[in-house]
């Protein structure tokens, strides 16, 4: 029996479009691909079997990978945090949830500045390192907040930790959410508190908060069997805290790396689910694909250690959520497969070539740790367990 299961979600890592990328604007995105270009060494994913994932062609290919290994399609109708996240945790999305390429309506930020006693600025699709750029010397004058989207499913508030005190950003970010409901109700709404002078610094203060899931997920599947759910990072902003036991934020890469190596010592029977957000904010976002080949290299760097840490008893799953190409013209999400990588001294390496859904992953977490499936995936644990 599987006692700890490591679920690590590079966020953004995507390895390819998709079929139907064309449909989102996404056709030619390899996130992988683009990292490559650049310059990248992962000894230690390509030892797990990275380089032998279908479609994967820039990487060498490992003879004897020492892990299970495939490449999973999204089958929810989306490309963001929320939807990916909900299906690798056993949900899958039939619909989307609301754009707003346009925009907010009116109705709603009137009925926002009134419910939070503050005029806004911008409220249109925006970089957020641009957004700030542009409305920073606003916002400090006038103590209006910056609130902008993105192609995601978001409703951002940016202000100037001086200018509107960080415990004030949030309760206005609360109350977004509470007024966020029916056809406006978005996955996300994120707090992106700013300092200094221009140009102006995003601090890692941000936070998020999500609708809440339409149905249980793999977590509360877990937490209602008696398991442990530790939730690394944003994992429990983005399931609004439904079937978390223990939230762990972290800062960075390099502080979600840290808290999960802590984790690897401690003794406890459930799941440690993992997001590193760098890969995404700091650098897919930012089109920055020297800075993200490098963030995969150090991660790298810290699995080698990570996997002589697991015990018998313990599996590591490495995934993502949706691709961020940072060689695309696009500074969004893009449309992509995303890889899986499993290990541990109960894994069979073998090619689960390519998976139609991320829940799956739900679902083998589930069979692993000896919990009855109810996810919208289908468990591959018995196809990699030792027999």
């Amino acid at each position: 029996m599987i006692k700890r299961v490591f679920l690590i979600v590079l966020d953004s890592f995507g390895i390819g479009e998709l079929p139907d990328a064309d449909k989102y604007g996404d056709a030619g995105s390899n996130t992988l691909a683009s990292c490559a270009k650049v310059g990248l060494s992962l000894p230690n994913m390509q030892k797990l079997g990275l380089g032998c994932i279908e479609g994967v062609s820039v990487l060498p290919k490992e003879s004897a990978p020492i892990a299970a290994y495939s490449r999973m399609a999204e089958a929810s109708k989306g490309k963001d945090t929320t939807i990916g996240h909900w299906e690798i945790a056993g949900i899958i999305s039939p619909e989307p949830m609301p754009v707003f390429p346009n925009g907010f309506p009116d109705e709603f930020i009137e009925k926002f500045e009134k419910a939070v006693g503050r005029k806004t600025l911008c409220n249109k699709p925006y970089s957020g390192t641009d957004v700030i750029r542009d409305y920073g010397k606003e916002h400090l004058e006038t103590g209006a907040l910056i609130v902008y989207t993105s192609a995601d499913s978001v409703f951002q508030i940016a202000a100037h930790e001086e200018k509107v005190p960080i415990e004030e950003l949030y309760s206005i970010c609360q109350t977004a959410r509470d007024l966020l409901t029916g056809p406006l109700a978005v996955g996300r709404v994120i707090a992106r508190p700013f300092i200094g002078e221009h140009p102006y610094k995003r601090t890692s203060n941000r936070h998020d908060y999500s609708v809440v899931p339409p149905r249980d997920t793999m977590l509360d599947m877990l937490t209602n069997a008696g398991k442990e759910v530790i939730a690394v990072g944003k994992i429990s902003d983005i399931f609004a805290g439904k079937g978390v036991g223990e939230r762990i934020p972290t800062k960075s890469n390099e502080d979600g790396m840290n808290k999960t190596s802590e984790l690897l010592k401690r003794d406890f029977n459930g799941l440690c689910f993992v997001n590193l957000v760098d890969f995404d904010s700091v650098y897919g976002h930012r089109n920055d694909a020297a800075g993200y080949a490098k963030a995969l290299e150090q991660f790298d760097g810290w699995l080698e250690t990570a996997l002589s840490k697991l015990n018998d008893d313990d599996v590591l799953i490495i995934t993502a959520d949706h691709g961020c190409d940072p060689g695309s013209v696009s500074t969004d999400h893009s449309r992509e497969y995303v890889p899986l990588l499993i290990y541990g001294k109960s894994v069979t390496p073998v090619n689960l070539k390519t998976r139609n859904t991320f829940s799956d992953i739900g679902a083998t977490v589930l069979e692993a740790l000896g919990i009855k499936n109810q996810t919208d995936g289908t468990s591959f644990w018995n196809e990699i367990s030792v027999k």
